[in-house]
């Protein structure tokens, strides 16, 4: 298995860079990755890696986040990461709702709460949103894949059905963001294996996720609290899991992720410490 990881898992992503929390230079990033023994590396926000020589790294795809119920949404941002990648023609957009207000301020309780889905309308705007972002992006080869996420329109089991159901885009499987929307991440390789085509694997902490919950504290608070933690050290059933993914038959890259935001710049050595740990995590138990 070809195992790569994410600028967001050393504290660069969506909800840090460009803001008041520290963001390590890409260099030393991508030197990390290099250094713990990863073969591949996604983009990260868009524009966040620049040209930076990627050290040997295969790039493996770019997150677009994307607020699909907008009917006049931007996809300045897809077509930047599309200009990124190039002639790597094997990597893959990973397209992403932005959610909304109500979402970002709940996370994980996208499956418990109907007052915070969409009603037929939205999910009609958001459908249409996403074939429109699928298009542009299959007139320039490459082929995307869509990440169900906490906080997002596309989050529970039953959404991420929905969305299966009905647009052709496959799906990018990410195990723990699964387990914080109350899903099942070896069942869902069973019910899903064919619409499989990426991989995200990390652990989460369901006591920290209650604790979220039960302070009714937004998205960046969930994050900021360690909700994502090493592999092994959470409650994601990893194993199972990785066994799943083995069952299927896929060979596509294994993103680890591990999302994290730095409190101060002295953080990043903590990153490193995590995502080395990981790497070996998946050496030893999974024979990655």
């Amino acid at each position: 298995m070809k195992v790569a990881n994410a600028p967001l898992s050393y504290g660069a992503f969506e909800m840090t860079v460009g803001t008041e929390f520290p963001v390590p230079h890409p260099r030393l990033v991508l030197e990390a990755m290099v250094a713990a023994g990863y073969e591949g590396t996604e983009l990260g926000p868009p524009g966040y890696l620049g040209d930076e020589d990627l050290r040997g790294l295969t790039m493996v795809g770019g997150f677009i986040q994307i607020p699909f119920t907008d009917p006049d949404a931007s996809f300045t941002e897809l077509h930047a990461t599309l200009d990124r990648f190039g002639d790597h023609r094997h990597a893959r957009p990973v397209l992403c709702d932005a959610g909304g207000p109500e979402r970002i301020a709940n996370p994980g309780r996208g499956g418990e709460d109907p007052s915070l889905a969409l009603d037929d309308a939205g999910w009609r705007r958001l459908i249409d949103g996403i074939e429109r972002a699928a298009d542009t992006i299959r007139e320039r080869d490459f082929e995307p894949v869509f990440h169900h996420h906490t906080s997002t329109y596309v989050e529970s089991v039953a959404e991420i059905e929905k969305l299966l159901e009905y647009t052709d885009v496959d799906l990018l499987l990410d195990c723990a963001h699964l387990v914080v929307a109350g899903g099942d991440p070896v069942q869902a390789i069973s019910d899903w294996g064919e619409r499989i085509q990426a991989i995200h694997i990390k652990d989460v902490r369901l006591d920290v996720l209650q604790a979220v919950k039960a302070a009714r504290a937004d998205t960046l608070t969930a994050w900021r609290s360690g909700l994502f933690c090493a592999l092994g050290q959470g409650n994601v059933d990893l194993a199972g899991f990785c066994r799943g993914v083995e069952a299927i038959g896929y060979d596509g890259w294994v993103v680890v992720e591990q999302d994290r935001v730095l409190a101060s710049a002295a953080d990043f050595a903590f990153a490193q410490h995590d995502q080395i740990a990981n790497r070996h995590w998946l050496r030893d138990n999974a024979g990655w």
